[in-house]
């Protein structure tokens, strides 16, 4: 564990609250100092959920410690039970309660529920939250799905039928995803047989052993409990994770050879808007946008393939911070001649966007903060975020409807970023400043709007101020601005010459022409043309400085 300002990923026991607020009829006993009721917040505040997770803490004390908290967790542990009454009980501890070791599942087990209580040995300090929710619902489906068995042949003319593992709760558009991947599946002619862990209860655990095969849409949630559901009851799983039309596309192909039907029907039914604008001449402005990806590794992966074959945005960067699936994104990586950057350290997240000087970021929450910070546009494609990435309206990632909520995305920020390079052009024009009167309500012009400089229709641009001046006024001034600009020419020939390594400064005439360039790449320009003037020992950047610094690194 570190001490940080942000984390990728909480503790296990965070994700096992993940898999409990999911289910129905399912209790989750914490064994947990007071401090840690915080999760709460996660769901109610973050995800807007409706209810509590269903947790109840034992939220012991530091005097506590001097007692028996063994008994303090029996007693918790048998009073959810009486007031909640659930179908069966989660029962784990969190990190601080870890240090105890006071045991939650031999102490639950000499309770004697007469429910199923599944004990979580959850190892704190060695995994998060991802491991905690995968290793959650393995022990739940092994706990509740029944004894290994094959299942029996499907009889001739019945309907496939299919499991759908992996949305959660605080998932990253989980429930629009089900809801679009359901409605695909159904299209297809194949019977949802049990939906898991979000919306199941125990009850429709044990019934997981029915379906002919297993979706798998989360891997980081779901493949660990898959697995177990293939070894013991032959159940094959997809591989296929339905982000962007081509994965989607490779998705059906891959359900119908499971489930053994025709996938033309559903493909020839396919909507999607966002293939023919990377076709057009407009999406031009698009092509061969540098784009850094980050995020857990199923959307990273996924983003990547889009990115690239999709939208024709060349992937300069792609990393995650799920160690566990760290093999699936370099290999990924390799794909687009990068080297993926497997970290949960944010400072290195952000000094890597910084040496690779993206045009977009698709990352999480925090790529989110470090693109606004360097002034590079940003989409959020992956936990962990914020209430704004749990939209009410119907926002799903997978499927063909995903495909063109992922293009409307990732495609705004940049057009975005070309409109307010325009408004910046034209911020001095006597019509678009920003203290002028909006155009349509004529000469109803505020008092500021009126200070500002004329136009001159002959000049093509606006008017000095000083010309209203008397002549000698004027000409003072000229002469005042000439003496301060020799002498800062003084100045900085003699602070430069001694020291031929300084960095340069910019002249005002290049520092005007710097604003000109786009925003979001007016970083890479300035530090493109100090390192060339630092490079030719230049004391002073002018616009020709600009220039040939541009000719130099556009070789």
């Amino acid at each position: 564990m570190q001490l940080t300002l942000w984390t990728y990923e909480g503790p296990p026991h965070v994700g096992a609250m993940r898999i409990a607020t999911a289910m129905k009829d399912v209790h989750y006993v914490l064994h947990a100092p007071q401090g840690d009721t915080y999760a709460d917040l996660l769901f109610t505040m973050i995800e807007r959920n409706s209810r509590r997770p269903p947790v109840t803490y034992t939220t012991f004390q530091a005097r506590d410690l001097g007692g028996d908290t063994a008994e303090l967790f029996k007693n918790a542990a048998r009073e959810a039970f009486e007031r909640f009454k659930p179908k069966a009980m989660m029962v784990g501890a969190s990190c601080t309660a870890e240090l105890i070791q006071d045991d939650p599942g031999g102490l639950s087990r000499a309770l004697d529920l007469p429910i199923p209580v599944v004990a979580l040995e959850l190892p704190s300090y060695q995994r998060k939250e991802n491991w905690g929710a995968s290793e959650t619902f393995y022990q739940m489906v092994r706990a509740l799905a029944g004894p290994a068995g094959a299942k029996a042949p499907r009889a001739e003319g019945q309907r496939p039928s299919c499991n759908i593992l992996g949305p959660a709760a605080l998932g990253f558009r989980h429930r629009d995803d089900l809801r679009e991947i359901t409605g695909l599946l159904t299209q297809m002619g194949i019977e949802i047989n049990v939906v898991a862990p979000l919306g199941a209860a125990p009850a429709d655990m044990a019934r997981l052993r029915d379906a002919d095969f297993n979706v798998v849409l989360y891997p980081e949630i779901a493949s660990l409990a898959a697995g177990w559901l293939t070894r013991s009851f032959g159940q094959p799983a997809t591989k296929t994770i339905p982000i962007g039309m081509g994965a989607t596309h490779d998705f059906i192909m891959e359900v119908a050879q499971l489930a053994g039907i025709d996938p033309e029907p559903v493909l020839q039914l396919a909507e999607q808007r966002a293939t023919w604008y990377a076709r057009s001449v407009d999406s031009t402005y698009l092509t061969g946008k540098r784009v850094f990806i980050f995020g857990d590794a199923t959307h990273a992966v996924a983003a990547a393939r889009v990115a690239s074959r999709e939208l024709g945005f060349k992937v300069v960067g792609i990393g995650t911070y799920s160690r566990e699936f760290a093999r699936e994104v370099r290999e990924a990586a390799k794909l687009y001649e990068v080297e993926a950057l497997i970290s949960d350290d944010y400072l290195e997240i952000e000094a890597k966007i910084i040496e690779l000087q993206p045009e977009l970021v698709l990352g999480t929450q925090m790529e989110r903060h470090i693109a606004k910070r360097v002034g590079v546009p940003c989409a959020v494609i992956s936990a962990p975020v914020h209430v704004q990435d749990f939209p009410a309206r119907y926002s799903p990632q997978m499927g063909f409807e995903g495909a063109n909520v992922m293009f409307d995305t990732w495609v705004h920020p940049l057009m975005m970023g070309l409109e307010e390079h325009l408004i910046g052009m034209f911020r001095g024009d006597a019509e678009f400043h920003e203290d002028a009167a909006p155009s349509h309500l004529g000469g109803a012009a505020s008092p500021r709007a009126a200070m500002a400089p004329a136009r001159d229709p002959s000049q093509g641009h606006a008017q000095d101020p000083l010309q209203k001046q008397p002549a000698a006024v004027r000409e003072a001034a000229i002469e005042a601005e000439q003496a301060i600009a020799a002498a800062a020419r003084t100045s900085t020939a003699a602070t430069t010459a001694p020291t031929p390594a300084a960095e340069a400064t910019w002249g005002a005439d290049a520092e005007k022409e710097l604003r000109k360039i786009p925003f979001f790449v007016r970083g890479k320009a300035r530090r493109n043309t100090e390192i060339y003037a630092r490079d030719k020992g230049l004391p002073v950047i002018t616009i020709e400085t600009l220039y040939d610094a541009k000719a130099h690194f556009s070789r």
